[in-house]
């Protein structure tokens, strides 16, 4: 399946072009969906600072929520590669400043997670672990774990993602990423499985970057389960 061609084209929407996967079984699990617009006749005034739209003051949707509101309150043009748009698309201000985090997510996070790091893996209460290589598959659907094993879990499957820190205090003080405990689905199966990823000191020289990719891996749970909950 990781395997098979995810050939993508170019397809016109009401909000924009779109660089989409010709089968949707392809898109990233990352992607949301284009919301619905509230309809014109609904919209006598706008969303935001309630000013009544006429011939002059023209109302305009948001292409992130779908909301109606004047050119002040949805003047802004910004990237959202959650809706795989081509060009920066026309935002409110709620919303273009939630696109303008994610885009730290799609111009440095992802590119940490597609190149890797390396952690001692535990598979469920074995006992034993191994030095495995986890990274991202470009498509960004699978996570690959290559050691003396290989494995390859759907990113769409996995349930939850708790970071293991420590240095953590009271008071709120600086806390350092060492691991992660990840839960999954396996195809087929209708129970949760688990993987321990955990820095080792054999691995001095990777600790920050299996620090940052647990980082980024964090990101990427938090945009997951905002795709679910769509």
């Amino acid at each position: 399946m990781s395997t098979e061609c995810d050939v993508k084209k170019l397809v016109r929407s009401p909000s924009g072009l779109r660089m989409l996967p010709e089968n949707r079984a392809f898109t990233s699990p990352f992607c949301l969906e284009e919301p619905h617009w509230v309809p014109d006749r609904e919209c006598p005034r706008c969303m935001h600072c309630e000013a009544k739209f006429d011939f002059i003051n023209r109302k305009h949707h948001c292409r992130r929520c779908g909301k109606c509101f004047c050119d002040k309150c949805c003047s802004k043009k910004v990237p959202l590669p959650r809706m795989c748009f081509v060009d920066p698309v026309r935002q409110c201000g709620e919303c273009s400043v939630i696109s303008q985090k994610e885009m730290e997510f799609y111009d440095r996070q992802l590119k940490v997670l597609m190149d890797g790091a390396t952690f001692s893996v535990t598979q469920g209460s074995c006992e034993k672990s191994e030095t495995m290589v986890c990274r991202l598959s470009n498509n960004h659907r699978y996570l690959f774990l290559d050691g003396e094993s290989h494995y390859e879990l759907e990113v769409a499957q996995i349930s939850t993602v708790q970071i293991l820190t420590e240095g953590f205090t009271p008071g709120g003080g600086n806390s350092r990423a060492t691991g992660m405990l990840l839960q999954y689905k396996a195809p087929g199966s209708d129970y949760l499985k688990q993987m321990k990823f955990t820095t080792s000191d054999d691995f001095n020289s990777n600790k920050k970057m299996s620090a940052s990719w647990l980082a980024a891996m964090h990101k990427a749970a938090k945009l997951l389960y905002e795709s679910r909950e769509q």
